[in-house]
């Protein structure tokens, strides 16, 4: 297992060197922020990442994300070229180093909450998701936290049109379409794809998921075998999902060597509407059994990278939602702990 920490480049209020003083870290899971999606990378801008990384003694082996292009997901328009450009991508950051690159094939929101600021009973505030808060949205008048910064009203609503006649079967055969390209390419230069699922994984707006339970994964998988087709396995976005058993999932997709990337976190569940609000690391402070999880992951053979993921903001940090720098260390070394028990 290799700890590694999300960090947001340059402009992460959290420095290097505090990530590099969280014991056993060993790297940072970054990316290039400031070109658009779809478009080529530079060497001089991994470069200089890989050298800011080195500088702290941090390996910069994971990217999360090279961005999937919305005509990619749809099927149309420029995706061929898209393609290619993600194609020389991840050749680019092959020849800087890097051996994993985490990713999703979510239309238009990679992730979707209702609340950025939840206040739990110690005070402490994260991320949440209602139900109830959720059905009162009007689609055709859309202000969603976190992503009210990203789209205007009018280009989320174009975003929603866009995608009103692809059916989940037609997701999932883009999907297919853009994998059989890309995992070539990640076959020749040694770079693993590890698919995030989905965040909630359950359909919104009307919008298809197709990375949410056992059997898509299994499906995927089975249209295209590569081993370097692989998993991120988030327990907290699984973990919304109440029928998903992720300690049954972990084992069997680590004994599989299909996981190539763990985002470790808890969930409590809040009601019986698919609510949930995110929690400190700890098993006893949510609904998922983290120590189950970590220990199905070790005996299947998991050696994979593995970053704390969505923390609280603890101790009045006025931090980034979910990525403030004490509740993620904290994390850290809680997974430190979970890894070292499982395998004594």
């Amino acid at each position: 297992m290799k700890l590694t920490f999300r960090w947001y480049g340059e402009k992460d209020s959290i420095p290097l060197k505090y990530i590099a003083q969280i014991p056993g870290m060993t790297g940072v899971v970054t990316a290039v922020y400031d070109v658009p999606v779809g478009k080529a990378w530079s060497d001089g801008a991994i470069i200089r990442l890989k050298n800011l990384c080195a500088e702290h003694n941090l390996d910069m082996e994971v990217i999360e994300s090279i961005p999937v292009h919305e005509d990619i997901k749809r099927g149309c328009g420029d995706r061929d070229r898209y393609i290619e450009n993600y194609c020389k991508n991840v050749e680019l950051v092959a020849r800087h180093g890097v051996k994993c690159v985490c990713y999703n094939f979510m239309p238009v929101f990679d992730w979707l909450r209702t609340d950025m600021y939840h206040r739990n009973a110690d005070s402490s505030t994260s991320l949440s998701y209602s139900r109830e808060d959720f059905e009162k949205v009007d689609p055709d008048n859309l202000h969603l936290p976190g992503w009210d910064e990203s789209y205007s009203p009018d280009e989320l609503r174009g975003l929603l049109a866009a995608y009103s006649d692809i059916t989940h079967e037609k997701l999932f055969e883009n999907f297919v379409y853009f994998l059989k390209r890309v995992i070539p390419v990640c076959e020749k230069v040694g770079v693993n794809m590890a698919v995030h699922p989905d965040d909630p994984p359950w359909d919104v707006f009307g919008l298809p998921r197709i990375v949410s339970c056992e059997s898509d994964l299994d499906r995927l998988f089975a249209a295209v075998p590569s081993k370097r087709n692989g998993l991120t396995f988030c327990t907290g976005s699984f973990g919304a999902g109440r029928d998903n058993d992720l300690v049954k999932m972990a084992g069997k997709y680590a004994s599989q060597g299909r996981i190539h990337f763990a985002h470790l976190r808890n969930v409590r569940w809040t009601d019986d509407k698919d609510s949930f609000c995110e929690t400190g690391h700890y098993s006893k402070d949510g609904s998922l059994d983290m120590a189950a999880i970590v220990y199905a992951l070790v005996k299947g053979g998991f050696d994979g990278y593995v970053r704390p993921d969505h923390g609280r903001n603890i101790w009045d940090e006025d931090g980034k939602p979910g990525y403030g720098l004490y509740d993620r260390a904290l994390g850290a070394a809680y997974i430190n702990g979970l890894f070292e028990a499982a395998k004594k």
